[in-house]
């Protein structure tokens, strides 16, 4: 089935990856693509969005796209900078504006019969994000809506179904943001709303029949999300040939191993768990380096699943779990050096003398659309809403160097702040959640005697995708007990702290 695709351009702004989940959460495909590579199927494009950026189309680095081939031709949507591109360059005026025009606003202003404003009332609030102003709408341009701060809030050109606007309709604090869009993607580039998590499954599953045939695919779970979820895709699709290999290295959550290993004979995979945790623990041992410790996993990881996947005759394809922002991620909005697209995280980059195809079911999914897609496979919820976890598992929560004893002590402090989170109801409220052990100890009192252990921190986040987050207000409550049970139950802890960062600028992890 041939769905609609909407082409969105990308500036470089922060909120690209946002004005593309929006238009998915329509159920209509797009693409993100640099403003400077435009794809050579760009007719087969039904709409083209314009995102923002953090250039001025003032300065000296004004970022061109080339739209002689689109604009007039195809609906098309300008956003922030796209809107004062379209401005400054056909005849209108952008200049500084006296205030930066960032945060809430109010339309107090919408043009009267527009389907760009159907459903949408004056007094909505919308988005600001910028220091230039529009002046001076462009040549043939209608003004539809002001804020008081903002006269040319949104216009479109008369003649030609290209519109613009100087807020931002995929954030949040714009409340009739999806409106707008649908109003713009539906009504008038009169896109089919089709694009579903069910029609996604029925058609990856013919296409990894197509492409695969009877060939063997060898595929590295890591218990996550996105690795459990190409899993289901492929064993529709080829069934038997499919071969999971499900790595140990001693460093996941406690009793994670055999907890997964059974969930995923409940799911029908043909997976094989091997315990490789000495091999792991021993080569990391002495390396305090964070980027040492993620080579020397990812290196022995390869040599583990390399070993595995040499048993299995005549493999000619490892399937990965990457997903969209990865592939996105890998290409430069401005143009820079493009990457190529990033290997799952457990598997750590392929090595020449493996010599597998790949093949990547979930290339176009952001990571809420690989949840809906396993809900739709009725798979697990409890394994759906799992929270990201770290490729080198809990050794870059360790800070400085490993042994078996550290390892202990943080899986036991882990397992009683994620179970706790559960039994308290905060678990699925919490986007991710973890314990660093700290390479320091401290003077404490336990009875009679003066103790120096060690000091254990604990981070949950709010997010919704990992590039930016906040620090989740857990209640008092639920922190008092949970250190007094770590402080208790954990032997070598006498001190829990909770980490009040957001990023940036911290980061979600400590190394």
């Amino acid at each position: 089935m041939q769905h609609n695709k909407v082409l969105i351009l990308d500036f470089g702004s922060q909120y690209t990856q946002l004005i593309a989940r929006r238009v998915r959460e329509l159920n209509i495909y797009c693409e993100i693509h640099p403003y400077n590579k435009i794809p050579s199927d760009a007719d087969s494009f039904k709409a083209v969005v314009l995102s923002g950026s953090p250039n001025s189309v003032r300065g000296e680095a004004v970022l061109h796209p080339k739209l002689d081939d689109i604009r007039g031709k195809k609906p098309m949507l300008a956003v922030c900078y796209g809107a004062q591109y379209l401005a400054h360059f056909s005849g209108g005026e952008v200049a500084e504006s006296n205030t930066r025009e960032y945060g809430r606003a109010n339309l107090n202003f919408i043009a009267e019969g527009e389907d760009f404003f159907k459903n949408i009332s004056e007094g909505s609030q919308v988005w600001m994000s910028h220091s230039d102003t529009i002046k001076k709408l462009p040549t043939g341009g209608k003004l539809l809506a002001s804020t008081a701060d903002v006269e040319n809030a949104a216009y479109k050109i008369e003649g030609e179904p290209t519109y613009a606007i100087q807020f931002h309709p995929e954030v949040y604090h714009s409340t009739d943001g999806r409106q707008l869009l649908e109003n713009f993607l539906v009504d008038i580039a009169d896109c089919e709303q089709d694009w579903t998590p069910n029609a996604f499954v029925e058609e990856t599953v013919e296409d990894l029949k197509v492409k695969l045939g009877n060939d063997k695919v060898v595929l590295g779970l890591s218990g996550g999300v996105d690795s459990s979820v190409a899993a289901m895709l492929l064993h529709k699709a080829i069934g038997k040939n499919l071969y999971c290999i499900f790595v140990n290295n001693g460093l996941l959550r406690k009793n994670e191993f055999t907890d997964v290993l059974k969930q995923y004979e409940g799911m029908g995979l043909n997976v094989k768990g091997v315990d490789a945790s000495a091999r792991f623990l021993d080569a990391l041992a002495g390396k305090s380096d964070p980027e040492e410790k993620r080579k020397t996993i990812g290196r022995v990881f390869i040599e583990v699943f390399d070993d595995e996947a040499n048993e299995i005759k005549d493999v000619k394809w490892l399937a990965q779990g990457t997903i969209y922002p990865d592939v996105i991620e890998s290409v430069s909005a401005t143009g820079g050096p493009s990457a190529t697209i990033k290997s799952h995280h457990n598997v750590g980059g392929l090595p020449d003398f493996m010599k597998l195809k790949v093949v990547e079911p979930l290339k176009a999914l952001f990571k809420d659309e690989v949840r809906r897609v396993g809900a739709s496979m009725d798979m697990d919820a409890q394994l759906l809403g799992r929270h990201p976890f770290p490729g080198p598992g809990l050794a870059i929560r360790i800070l400085g160097d490993l042994t078996r004893e550290k390892v202990r002590i943080l899986q036991e402090v882990d397992a009683v702040f994620i179970d706790n989170l559960r039994s308290w109801g905060l678990y699925d409220k919490v986007w991710q959640a973890g314990a660093i052990l700290l390479p320091v100890n401290s003077v404490g009192v336990m009875g009679d005697e003066r103790t120096y252990e060690k000091c254990v921190a604990l981070r949950a986040v709010e997010s919704t995708d990992g590039m930016t987050a906040d620090w989740v207000n857990l209640p008092y409550e639920f922190l008092q007990k949970t250190s007094n049970e770590i402080i208790n139950k954990v032997k070598g802890v006498n001190r829990v702290v909770y980490d009040i960062s957001s990023k940036p600028p911290a980061t979600i992890e400590w190394e």
